[in-house]
């Protein structure tokens, strides 16, 4: 196959992988953890992801695979319980992001159109969204590609407008006090705030997927990795900075679930405020038709690998079976959990999954050439973040954390089950 993707697609994959719907999900949640530091706490989660993705470039570049994350787990660890747990945990990662970007489009959309004016409207908005990008997925990929296309450039656009207003706005806005250190909570809970929203980061790792289609893979790989990440650092800081400087905390808590929205009345009043709305809408939609692919294709990958039943590599109208299997588990998580719960489980799946990453990183260093000190350091940012965010969560919201350890344990289970019935049938 020629390489087709340069690096202008490269880094679009990994901005629209960023910047999908995570970041109008989980904002209002980042402002009602960590406050006026909020900038600080996505900082502080975005560091974490730059550090992860040195272990990403080298392994990228090493053992360049469609199967991305899942393949260079099986490279350190082998065929074993442990990978498949793993790789099973990053198929129920994706699921949880599902759910994450589900949860924004219906607590978005009855700000434009309310169908029954009650709680009710998010479970309709939030069900159809699914089922309509299920629908789009079974009927042509190619649809799925061009609606991504066209939604990462639509939602760079508003945002960066909004980020060029919302400047000019902070100019003499009394809330820009709420920025001050006085204003930050302790640096645990800016740490542990920042790794609820972590969600918000994980979609780099889509452009490992890419490596084998790269044109010049030694010199784009690392620079889609790096300038992605820094590019979506910048801008989430920003975005934060204009909210929590346009907003009062108690609007920002009233609008919890669109503050983003709500953050551009100030500036642009209605008409703002349905902009961003629309924005929304539009990133959603997209991050859920891509993931929806993604995931389907996780699950074909690990199946492949002997890590999942053969039967998970079937199709069912022309896609595999995962897509299905994704889209049911979707739709059930999405209403059956508080938008805390999914995101705290999303972030603690991801930072369990990075963590094994670096560690693949380190121990693959001699083959990689990479530096063991930098992907050893990913390892165990990782690993403290998630057992912060763990223990903190346990305080305040444990449903989170027993859902997000609940998802741990099934997924090894499960692996151990299925190996278990393998070895019976030899």
């Amino acid at each position: 196959m020629s390489k087709t993707i340069g690096l202008r697609e490269a880094i679009s994959i990994g901005i629209g992988g960023m910047v999908g719907g995570g970041i109008f999900a989980v904002l209002g949640l980042a402002v009602s953890l960590a406050k006026g530091g909020t900038p600080i706490a996505f900082l502080f989660a975005g560091i974490i992801a730059l550090l992860t993705s040195y272990s990403y470039v080298k392994l990228s570049l090493a053992y360049p695979d469609r199967g991305g994350t899942v393949k260079f787990i099986n490279q350190g660890f082998g065929q074993t319980i442990f990978s498949g747990g793993i790789n099973n945990l990053l198929w129920l990662s994706y699921i949880i992001m599902l759910s994450l970007y589900a949860s924004a489009f219906g607590s978005y959309a009855p700000n434009l159109y309310a169908i029954t004016g009650g709680p009710m409207d998010f479970h309709i908005y939030a069900t159809f969204i699914i089922v309509l990008a299920s629908g789009i997925n079974y009927y042509s990929i190619k649809v799925v590609g061009a609606i991504e296309s066209y939604a990462v450039i639509i939602k760079l656009i508003i945002l960066i407008a909004f980020i060029g207003v919302g400047i000019y706005g902070l100019i003499g806005n009394a809330n820009l006090e709420q920025l001050s250190p006085a204003n930050w909570e302790t640096p645990i809970k800016l740490l542990t705030g920042g790794m609820v929203i972590f969600v918000a980061y994980e979609g780099f790792e889509l452009i490992a997927n890419a490596a084998p289609d790269m044109e010049d893979p030694e010199k784009n790989i690392p620079r889609a990795y790096y300038i992605s990440i820094i590019f979506v650092i910048l801008l989430y800081i920003i975005i934060a900075v204009v909210t929590v400087g346009s907003l009062p905390f108690k609007e920002i808590a009233t609008a919890q679930d669109y503050v983003l929205a709500e953050a551009a009345k100030p500036m642009l009043g209605q008409v703002g405020f349905t902009i961003i709305t629309i924005a929304a809408l539009i990133s959603t939609f997209s991050a859920i038709n891509a993931s929806l692919y993604g995931g389907s294709r996780v699950s074909y990958e690990i199946a492949e690998d002997d890590e999942l039943p053969n039967e998970f590599t079937s199709q069912l109208w022309n896609q595999p079976i995962g897509l299905l299997i994704t889209t049911i588990l979707t739709l059930t998580l999405t209403n059956t959990l508080e938008l805390e719960s999914i995101s705290t489980a999303g972030s603690v799946g991801f930072l369990l999954i990075f963590a094994i990453v670096n560690l693949v990183g380190f121990k693959l260093s001699k083959e990689t050439k990479s530096n063991r000190t930098i992907a050893l350091a990913g390892f165990i940012l990782c690993s403290i973040a998630m057992l912060a965010l763990l223990q903190q969560q346990f305080g305040s919201n444990i449903m989170g954390v027993i859902v997000a350890v609940s998802l741990i344990g099934f997924c090894f289970a499960v692996e151990a089950i299925y190996k278990w019935m393998e070895r019976r049938k030899k």
